[in-house]
């Protein structure tokens, strides 16, 4: 039997530890025996060095293996000849002769290292330290939690609870606001669905020690109507036991706006935290509350999003209508209509990547191949003083030679970020000779699609040669044809058909806009919302749990910077946003 271990590790100021764990290259998520040397080694080490050193007083509390790994990042790695594993997907090492060969290689490598490194030593003693200090406070606050609890009868005063007693049968609303809350205690089936109204936001328990964390009230009212007690340890100082858990279905109902997601980011960085056995159990929900209500005269309906209300309104707008060509007086059927508008509609949504640079949507569908219908790659704007203009590149060579006339230097493009490529070249000099020139290109990943669309909507019989618009008609839409209201309306451009007929849509048509869930009265929350029978519910799951840690610690965490970057990198690809 051969053996071999490398293990690498850092310490930051955050509060949770991350540990990858490999043998022979092989990632196993539960750990095992490599797992244990090491953290063994790493608490003996630090208490050794603290004590030698007289870095601990008489009242300190013990420091333990948890309060040394608090943000610990490292990464185990061995290579053995005969390893043993707990299962056939080796998600745990069971050789057990690894252990003591980790301990000791981990024991000496962090003892030479502190020896030689005393003022860092000393910074990790110190935040052991802090850590063992607020796992005491903790567990002096959960221990309150759990007496208050049984003092005041199992439950709190906010919480309207449910007659039926079965966890399996019961549901839990945790509702944003009084008001809010106010019409889910009307609206509820009081059988099996209990309420639960926060205030306010919570606080964020990725930034916060739990013992703050704890003494916030919302998060001790939620522990305690939950009633499985939190993180890890003696269930009978307040530990997680999901067996003790009073709903299997806890419902977070926040507002559809941005308040409300953050609320809601804010409960499932607390659930997965510190009561991660409910997401792994299945048991916690998300509420899906519409954004709209829409009435025309006996249709009413209710609309969950701003992209579902757009379809309904060129649904409704395509009713009644006469979409003709001026040049040949062609009258296209309802159902090329209904395709046209179709792929315009899909081709506004794509065409937001283009207007967002600055570009009009008409003038870049102009540029488009006639015989392909390729769109171009690329948007260069060219700014040279107050003025702007645009130009329009197709591929790689065309961007290249763009460059090179006029006169950037390829190189300094590949600095910009988001797929944006800049340069400013000066005439040199103390001042320019000509008003100072900024050259930005851009990459269109959507052009591809929106090629396929135009020539979707070519074999609708569209003529797709010119999108801008035009001096002289070339449709005309007649809405109620024969009747006493028809109305004419001359179309000077492709792209006004869809606007046309989304205008057309809105007419007569009542539309609410729900900016929170207190502005529903009971019987709506009910039925949109609350009702088994009709409610959507996305349920919450960890499909990779250390991307779903890294991705918390990352967006929750302290460092802003790489927060930031996460941002910068994404923002392209942002579906729902709400300013």
């Amino acid at each position: 039997m051969s053996l071999y271990c490398s293990t690498t590790s850092q310490c930051n100021d955050s509060y949770n530890d991350q540990v990858l764990c490999y043998t022979n290259t092989i990632h196993n998520p539960d750990g095992g025996t490599h797992l244990s040397g090491f953290r063994s080694a790493l608490t003996r080490a630090i208490n050794q060095f603290s004590k030698a050193n007289n870095l601990l007083k008489d009242k300190d509390p013990q420091i333990t293996g948890d309060d040394v790994r608090e943000g610990l990042a490292a990464v185990i790695s061995i290579k053995h000849s005969d390893p043993k594993f707990e299962s056939q997907t080796k998600v745990k090492l069971l050789s057990p002769e690894v252990e003591g060969v980790v301990s000791s290689v981990t024991y000496e490598g962090l003892m030479q290292y502190f020896e030689t490194n005393p003022g860092i030593a000393k910074r990790i003693v110190d935040k052991g330290l802090n850590a063992a200090r607020a796992r005491e406070a903790a567990r002096k606050a959960r221990e309150t939690v759990r007496k208050g609890a049984l003092s005041s009868g199992g439950l709190p005063g906010k919480l309207a609870d449910c007659s039926e007693r079965d966890p399996a049968l019961t549901e839990l609303y945790i509702v944003e606001g009084d008001s809010a809350g106010g019409s889910a205690k009307q609206g509820r089936d009081r059988r099996f669905q209990a309420i639960l109204p926060l205030r306010g936001k919570l606080i964020n328990t990725e930034k916060a020690r739990l013992d703050k964390v704890l003494a916030n009230e919302e998060i001790r009212t939620l522990i305690t109507a939950c009633g499985t007690g939190i993180g890890e340890g003696d269930e009978a100082v307040g530990g997680f036991n999901a067996a003790k858990a009073r709903y299997h279905k806890i419902i977070i109902m926040t507002d559809a706006d941005v308040d409300g997601s953050h609320i809601r980011t804010l409960l499932l960085t607390f659930l997965y935290r510190q009561m991660k056995g409910l997401i792994e159990r299945g048991y916690i929900y998300i509420a899906q509350p519409p954004l709209y209500k829409i009435k025309r005269k006996k249709r009413e309906q209710y609309v969950d999003n701003d992209e579902q209300l757009n379809r309904i309104l060129l649904e409704l707008g395509s009713e009644d209508i006469v979409l003709t060509r001026v040049a040949d007086a062609h009258i296209f059927a309802p159902a090329q209509i209904d395709k046209i508008v179709e792929n315009f509609a899909a081709l506004e949504k794509l065409g937001a990547g283009v207007t967002r640079y600055g570009a009009p949507l008409a003038e870049y569908l102009d540029a488009h191949d006639p015989a392909t219908h390729a769109l171009p790659r690329y948007v260069a704007r060219i700014r040279a003083g107050n003025k702007e203009s645009h130009s329009f590149l197709f591929d790689e060579h065309a961007r290249a030679k763009f460059l090179q006339e006029h006169g950037l230097n390829a190189d300094l493009t590949e600095q910009a970020e988001n797929g944006a490529a800049s340069a400013v070249p000066f005439n040199g000099g103390s001042k320019p000779a000509t008003p100072a020139r900024r050259v930005t290109i851009h990459e269109i990943y959507e052009s591809t699609e929106m090629a396929k669309l135009l020539k979707a909507i070519a074999a609708t019989g569209l003529d797709t040669a010119r999108f801008s618009a035009t001096e002289i008609a070339l449709f005309t839409i007649t809405e109620n044809p024969g009747q006493k209201s028809e109305n004419k309306i001359e179309l000077r451009s492709p792209l006004d058909i869809v606007t046309t007929i989304r205008a057309n849509g809105r007419k007569g048509l009542s539309i609410q806009r729900y900016k929170g869930l207190g502005e529903m009265n009971p019987k709506q929350l009910f039925e949109t919302t609350m009702d088994p029978d009709k409610r959507r519910l996305l349920k919450v799951s960890i499909e990779d749990a250390a991307k779903a840690d890294a991705l918390f610690t990352l967006l929750m965490g302290e460092e802003v910077p790489p927060r930031r970057q996460f941002i910068e990198d994404n923002a392209l690809n942002v579906q729902f946003l709400d300013v």
